[in-house]
């Protein structure tokens, strides 16, 4: 079954497409305890067995906050800055399980999970896809999967990268950005980002789709995909799970791996997996991100790696021409999550995340300037 929602069109100069990309979406644990239908708060970590912990390590951090969050809530000063773009895609990677399901995944430290009630949190954010291939959409078990997977179609919100086998995890997303354009989505995981190996969809059994190897020839199925499926006047995303959690460095064959997708026409690469923003290029006049930051999670309060302010983060709006998939603005909002809401950044943290882009940019894409209500933006229209 085809998973395809029609995408709400701005009014936007030049007939573009306004996308909106961001970097991971962990809405369970931590938050789910937060949000007005908190599941079963129990864990099998080994430090950690109450979810409820995270909460009082958040308030410790930054001060305590009235509870429950509105489905809002959580996404604070970004709302704005989506009602101001009002993009066409509202792309996430949804990095926890939707489920009531309560085995978890034997072996794994970590678990994520939100209660299929508090799943109308993505709605207050008018999300319209989910990239699903990555490492904890299976979390608590192929069941869990089901059930995510059942809650998203319920609310209507499309999904890619996991499904009940292989062609069903490897089957793109389909939104209508407005008449006659399309906008095909894809999710893949690469192993580095901690997928299990086990976890790949195959015939009969449900998981994500895996990539087999971070390089060229790793992409060519995917690369297959996309000359098939695309035709004129479609826009292509990519939306990738790989690399590790801390640091800046691109590894080679990430970028052998993007390319060879912008070969076979790929508009937008969306990475993600780091906890922090990563670089970025510009290949064939199509933007690759190779590492977005995580956006919304239960990380506040926990100590260690400061020198890459994971509490600091982007949201990506993509303006690309529907008629040659070039990218043609992009403004990049800087927010900060304190006690689970996304706020505005003040000048100094904003100034260091421009620093950050600018040093950590591919050497062939321009430098990003600061617009008047501090965003920084980079425009390639002529």
């Amino acid at each position: 079954m085809e998973h395809a929602v029609r995408a709400r069109r701005s009014d936007m100069p030049d007939d573009a497409v306004t996308l909106f990309v961001c970097g991971d979406v962990m809405t369970g644990r931590g938050i789910d305890q937060a949000l007005p239908h908190p599941g079963s708060p129990e864990l099998y970590e080994s430090f950690v067995r109450d979810a409820r912990d995270y909460v009082a390590l958040a308030e410790a951090a930054s001060g305590a906050f009235a509870r429950p969050l509105g489905f809002a809530g959580i996404w604070g000063a970004a709302l704005d800055e989506l009602a101001r773009f009002d993009p066409a895609v509202r792309l996430i990677n949804l990095e926890t399980g939707i489920t009531r399901h309560d085995a978890p995944w034997p072996g794994k430290g970590i678990h994520y999970r939100m209660h299929p009630d508090n799943a109308p949190c993505l709605q207050a954010a008018r999300i319209n896809c989910c990239a699903l291939a990555n490492n904890h959409v299976l979390d608590w078990g192929r069941e869990g999967l089901r059930e995510t997977c059942r809650v998203l179609d319920e609310l209507g919100i499309a999904r890619c990268g996991a499904g009940e086998d292989g062609p069903a995890a490897a089957r793109p997303a389909f939104l209508e950005a407005a008449p006659g354009v399309r906008v095909l989505i894809w999710s893949i995981g690469l192993a580095d980002s901690g997928i299990p190996a086990d976890w790949r969809a195959d015939t009969g059994q449900p998981g994500v789709w895996l990539a087999r190897k971070a390089s060229a020839r790793g992409a060519e199925p995917l690369a297959e995909r996309i000359r098939a499926e695309k035709r004129p006047g479609d826009l292509a995303v990519v939306s990738i799970h790989w690399g590790g959690n801390w640091g800046y460095r691109i590894p080679a064959g990430h970028r052998a791996f993007a390319h060879l997708l912008v070969d076979a026409g790929a508009d937008l690469v969306h990475g993600h997996s780091c906890h922090h923003p990563r670089g970025m290029e510009l290949y064939r006049g199509r933007p690759i991100l190779y590492g977005c930051g995580d956006f919304i999670n239960d990380y506040e309060g926990i100590r260690g790696h400061e020198e890459f302010r994971p509490d600091l983060t982007l949201m990506y709006f993509l303006r690309l021409a529907p008629s040659t998939g070039t990218l043609l603005d992009l403004w990049m909002t800087p927010l900060r999550m304190a006690r689970f809401t996304l706020h505005r950044t003040g000048t100094d943290d904003t100034r260091w995340l421009l620093d950050l882009i600018n040093r950590e940019r591919h050497r062939d894409m321009p430098p990003f300037s600061l617009d008047a209500e501090g965003r920084l933006f980079l425009r390639l229209r002529h």
